[in-house]
């Protein structure tokens, strides 16, 4: 199959869309601690999604599995593991600092590790990015994404400069900005090693198509093995979060220790909508899910320069964010100047992915 840039532009823009998006049926979730929800959803990230998809999409993928050499499969899976605690820390940066400011600092650092690294271990950075024509379009477009990114994060900060206390707690419940720095920092390095683990799972495609799978659909099987990773690390630390706060009860409709010492009458009379809670969870959890499912798709139309996908992947998922971040009107008390700002920001990453997906075509 011919490789056609601006299709896979299209899927990493769906992708990123899946990603900004899944952390919204959260919100809805009702008299669940964080680690119960956040298990919950992640059981149809990490397991359910990718096996269910891999098995319709591909052919014999149990066979190809068993196919899998097991340094390879260690990799991919090692790499997943790293890649929770990316993950894993994620879902605090959006606590403590908001969709917009949180996505910005993450996916920034995220953007520069998951791009540049492989090709630099791979030893072709020169002969990809600085010999061809395509090749230095395709790194302009990265450089527009980080200016596109730092620009966003600035804006942020101003934002959040401005605010009162009252008005950051109004806009973002637990906003702390301090921490929530610290946090996104280290989320956005871990979060790079999915694209290393996607990396590690070459081998894996090409077993893939062997066995007659169809080119967009040859990295789903790594996926599970990538994914399974994030799981070992995330349900760790959620097991032990369930067993600290002895919250494991959420999950048949008890209230929470914390809420039933405060507000006893309370918790006694209500429970939670668990059917609304479950279905939200399994939503964010496959919508968290599909921005890699849609990830390998873009990839595989992506040519030679497929590890500029990660660029790609990220800056569409900061447009998203931030526009979720104007919808729950965490940008409302900022000033026109900043909110200027921050579209300004926008428009970068937009043009980075016209950019990057023009560099593409050249090359296919």
């Amino acid at each position: 199959m011919t490789p056609n840039p601006l299709l896979g532009v299209l899927f990493h823009w769906l992708g990123g869309l899946s990603s900004a998006s899944f952390y919204v049926p959260y919100r809805g979730v009702r008299r669940w601690s964080w680690e119960i929800f956040w298990l919950t959803g992640g059981l149809f990230s990490w397991l359910l999604a990718p096996w269910l998809f891999a098995s319709i999409q591909t052919e014999n993928l149990m066979g190809v599995m068993a196919q899998v050499p097991p340094k390879v499969a260690g990799l991919c899976i090692l790499f997943g593991v790293l890649w929770g605690f990316g993950g894993l820390t994620y879902g605090l940066t959006m606590r403590y600092l908001g969709l917009s400011l949180g996505m910005a600092v993450v996916l920034g650092l995220c953007t520069v590790f998951g791009t540049l690294i492989p090709p630099l271990v791979q030893g072709d950075f020169a002969d990809k990015l600085l010999a061809t024509p395509s090749g230095r379009i395709i790194l302009l477009g990265l450089i527009v994404t980080l200016a596109g990114i730092v620009v966003v994060a600035w804006a942020g900060a101003k934002k959040d400069g401005d605010l009162s206390p009252e008005q950051k707690k109004k806009a973002v419940a637990e906003f702390d900005f301090k921490k929530g720095i610290a946090v996104a920092v280290f989320s956005g390095i871990m979060s790079a090693c999915f694209a290393f683990g996607l990396s590690a799972g070459e081998p894996v495609k090409v077993l893939s198509a062997a066995a007659g799978t169809g080119p967009l659909w040859t990295g789903l099987p790594t996926l599970c093995l990538v994914m399974f990773g994030g799981l070992i690390t995330n349900g760790l630390w959620c097991a032990w979060l369930i067993f600290k706060n002895r919250s494991a009860g959420q999950w048949l409709g008890a209230a929470s220790p914390v809420e039933a010492a405060d507000k006893p009458q309370t918790a006694a009379l209500k429970r939670s909508p668990l059917l609304a809670n479950y279905l939200l969870c399994a939503v964010a959890g496959t919508a968290w899910y599909f921005q890699f499912f849609f990830y390998t798709m873009g990839e595989s139309q992506m040519g030679r320069f497929g590890f500029s996908s990660w660029t790609l992947h990220m800056a569409s998922i900061i447009i998203f964010g931030t526009l979720w971040g104007f919808a729950f009107r965490e940008w409302k008390d900022a000033r026109p100047k900043v909110k200027a700002m921050v579209w300004t920001g926008v428009a970068l990453l937009v043009g980075a992915t016209v950019i990057i997906g023009y560099g593409n075509q050249l090359a296919a």
